[in-house]
């Protein structure tokens, strides 16, 4: 493993256990909002460590596709969350700089930009 790679491996757990851990303390009041949103956000807090283990282990299904599937899903979610709405609950036009849901971003979209560095790397070989 190269030193870039074993770089980008470490930022990239750090990225999805910071996703997971914001919606790991953020699911208690998700669990007032909607039943489905307060499990929807414990399962990306368990899928997140297991995501990171995954990376840890070098598994890369279990880390990097389901670390993708984790915080694509939350982002793809937040950007309803404030347009459309969620089934259910009413669009939060008023809600985008809301200080975790800003956090949880930052980390779900470095995770995303660390998953497409390291596939151009696995596609170059390195």
């Amino acid at each position: 493993m190269t030193t870039r790679s074993s770089a980008v491996k470490w930022l990239a757990i750090a990225a999805i256990l910071g996703t997971g851990a914001i919606h790991a303390l953020e699911a208690q009041d998700a669990f007032g909002d909607a039943a489905y949103k307060g499990v929807l956000f414990a399962a990306n807090g368990a899928g997140a460590l297991v995501a990171a283990f995954g990376l840890y282990r070098n598994r890369r299904a279990l880390g990097w596709l389901l670390g993708l599937l984790v915080a694509g899903g939350a982002l793809l979610a937040y950007v309803a969350s404030r347009t459309v709405g969620l089934p259910m609950l009413p669009a939060e036009p008023d809600e985008w700089l809301e200080p975790m849901g800003v956090a949880s971003l930052v980390c779900e979209g470095l995770f995303l930009i660390l998953f497409v560095i390291a596939q151009r790397a696995r596609r170059r070989g390195r």
